[in-house]
């Protein structure tokens, strides 16, 4: 790691070249009044000029493109330094509406009469973040499935409509492409240090924003249409993000230190690592997060490139070639099949908790929604920061050629290092399969606390003496714990009432508690886990409405508005749950048992693997016609019990050669 003291750029010379110097070979003076009407409209015809193409093919030719550019750039940028905050207000303000984030074009105007070079950075990475959403935004007037890659959004068909081709292929000499300036991507996956960005170009991005405003508005009264911004993504159950303590200002001071000794940071990029520690600091924590995630992606490639071997993969690809970004860094393998050496070296804790805040469908994924525009950066929560930062800070003091062992002893480091040594995934489908298998036991725990008709009201109703059914469910399920048992926690089975000694919440909380590894689970695993979670899935939704049926039914039996029919239904229906509740606990145990040994089972050879699938596809269609049976304008309750005998059967046949094939296992 000794390394970030001898890297100057992580831009290959080639793409150093282009960013850096080629917009800059032309020193001519542009005359601003070219591109600029005297009723403040952009000229776009003007503009589109300086795009050049290749003869051959007619697609753009970048590098002259870039380099026409350069001028127009910077005559851009000195016009927007001769204005005032109100002169720009004035001319410009209105033309940023359609991107909903007015303001933030105006703190990149503010930003650019100073020319400090991470500022600039800094301003340009939430300009791109923000134009690419509100383009997205433009996309949906006249198409439907908004493309996620930017430069797949520049390129498509729907903003030509709008905006016209030669406009679209401006922005892309810019942004979007590979074989242009790529400024977005260059920045956000932390490959370009505060210098290396020229302020001109944010400048032009700015100029260039107002101007697709100006031809939106056109196009809108035109055709009528009415842009329409779609709802920010909201950051939920916000508990499940909160792993690491509150970072105070102490410990905030602590991690500047770590900053400015730790080998896992590139002395270019330093800059970056102390504005977003201010940012927290001054409480704006999508700004810290902004400049933290691309930075923890330099310092993790470093780490990437050293272990793999490969230190060429540092720096910027070609446009021939991917990007070494964190999606290839916490992969299994690399790209040539050997295996990624990083995992090892991170360790498990680690990898966790990067797939979970960037990769897992169901998390945060912070940086795909930060860099696309998905986020409310006024909104943001302090608490998805902190984590961030604090994670930042236990890799600071782990990868450094100094000795840092009086930093990881401090007593508000210490605690941060022992919680990132033991997290462990909250968005995996293992993670999520277990939430929701707690969630739906103490949703049926509430069943013995429903209002009932009193047991006499049920015994003089004429129907309901058989209870046959019943019984035979019982006896069922007491012998499939009794088959089961042997594979459950120790003192949890009393053979005098295995149905209350083992379908309880405690055997479901300790099983849930044995720790699964979530990395890199194969496509079997996947598979059951998807059918695991719609059982359990199904299994709330009938919890949830055997609830609500019995309290409405409860006060209509007591205010007498039940009909002889209805009465006999609700009856039947209190019957029906005294086995539906064993049942739906039974499956939850199995559910669970599944998942605690899933990475056995699907090591078996195929056939068995396909024959336990398709039993617990049957068990999923049982929980479906669940739901439909129970659901207030159904009440199918003698159906429910026909078909949970049937189910019961299923799974006592099953559970004897489940149990055969986890002996085998073990």
């Amino acid at each position: 790691m000794a390394l970030s003291d001898s890297v100057t750029t992580c831009l290959s010379p080639p793409v150093h070249y282009v960013i850096c110097k080629l917009g800059f070979e032309k020193t001519d003076t542009y005359d601003i009044n070219n591109i600029l009407s005297e009723n403040g409209k952009v000229c776009w015809q003007t503009v589109t000029e300086h795009v050049c193409y290749l003869e051959s093919d007619r697609s753009v030719d970048y590098v002259k493109s870039i380099r026409s550019l350069g001028p127009v750039c910077e005559s851009v940028n000195l016009h927007f330094k001769s204005l005032t905050k109100e002169q720009f207000v004035i001319q410009y303000a209105l033309w940023f509406h359609w991107t909903n984030c007015t303001e933030l074009f105006l703190e990149v105007f503010d930003v650019l009469q100073y020319t400090q070079t991470t500022e600039v950075a800094f301003g340009l990475m939430k300009l791109t973040s923000c134009l690419e959403r509100a383009l997205g935004d433009v996309y949906l007037l006249i198409g439907k499935d908004c493309p996620f890659l930017l430069r797949d959004l520049l390129a498509s068909e729907q903003l030509a409509v709008v905006f016209g081709q030669t406009v679209m292929n401006v922005l892309r000499v810019f942004i979007g492409s590979p074989y242009g300036l790529n400024l977005r991507n260059v920045l956000w996956h932390g490959f370009a240090s505060p210098q290396e960005i020229p302020a001109k170009y944010c400048a032009m991005l700015l100029f260039l924003t107002a101007g697709l405003g100006q031809l939106l508005q056109t196009y809108l009264l035109q055709t009528k249409h009415v842009l329409v911004h779609r709802p920010y993504v909201m950051f939920v159950s916000l508990e499940e993000l909160d792993v690491f303590p509150d970072l105070n200002h102490e410990t905030l001071s602590i991690a500047e230190e770590l900053v400015k000794r730790s080998s896992f940071v590139l002395k270019t990029m330093l800059p970056f690592w102390m504005a977003a520690l201010t940012a927290f600091k001054q409480s704006r924590y999508a700004d810290c997060v902004i400049l933290l995630l691309p930075q923890l992606e330099v310092g993790l490639r470093l780490l990437f490139t050293t272990t793999n071997k490969c230190p060429n993969r540092l720096l910027t690809a070609e446009p021939s070639a991917l990007y070494t970004t964190f999606d290839e860094m916490l992969a299994k393998h690399l790209d040539n099949e050997e295996v990624n050496q990083l995992p090892a070296v991170l360790g498990e804790p680690a990898m966790e908790f990067l797939w979970d805040f960037l990769n897992h469908q169901e998390g945060p994924r912070l940086r795909d929604r930060l860099s696309h525009g998905e986020i409310n950066v006024k909104a943001f929560p302090r608490e998805v920061a902190n984590q961030i930062v604090a994670f930042a800070i236990t890799l600071l003091c782990r990868f450094s050629d100094e000795d840092m062992f009086a930093f990881k002893e401090h007593t508000l480091i210490k605690p941060l290092i022992n919680c990132a040594s033991c997290y462990r995934s909250q968005f995996h489908p293992i993670s999520r399969l277990k939430k929701q298998v707690l969630e739906c036991m103490k949703s049926i725990h509430l069943w013995p606390e429903l209002p009932t008709v009193p047991e006499e009201h049920i015994q003089t109703i004429k129907g309901l003496e058989g209870n046959a059914e019943a019984s035979t469910s019982i006896f069922m399920i007491s012998e499939i714990i009794s088959q089961l048992q042997q594979y459950m926690p120790r003192n949890c089975y009393n053979s005098d009432d295995p149905i209350g000694s083992v379908l309880t919440e405690r055997l479901l909380i300790e099983l849930c508690d044995t720790h699964i590894c979530t990395l890199y689970s194969p496509r079997p695993v996947l598979e059951i886990l998807v059918v695991l979670r719609k059982i359990s899935t199904q299994c709330h939704q009938v919890s949830e409405q055997v609830i609500a049926s019995a309290e409405l039914r409860y006060r209509q039996w007591m205010s007498k508005t039940l009909r002889s029919r209805q009465r006999h239904n609700y009856l039947r229906m209190l019957n029906s749950i005294k086995v539906l509740s064993p049942v739906l606990r039974l499956i939850l145990v199995l559910v669970t048992l599944e998942l605690v040994s899933i990475h056995l089972v699907c090591k078996k050879n195929p056939s068995d693997y396909q024959q336990y699938l398709k039993f617990l596809k049957s068990v999923l269609q049982y929980t479906e016609n669940l739901v439909t049976y129970t659901r207030p304008e159904k009440n199918k309750w003698d159906e429910n019990m026909e078909l949970t005998n049937k189910v019961l059967i299923k799974i006592r046949k099953i559970s004897d050669r489940k149990l055969m094939l986890m002996q085998l296992a073990i």
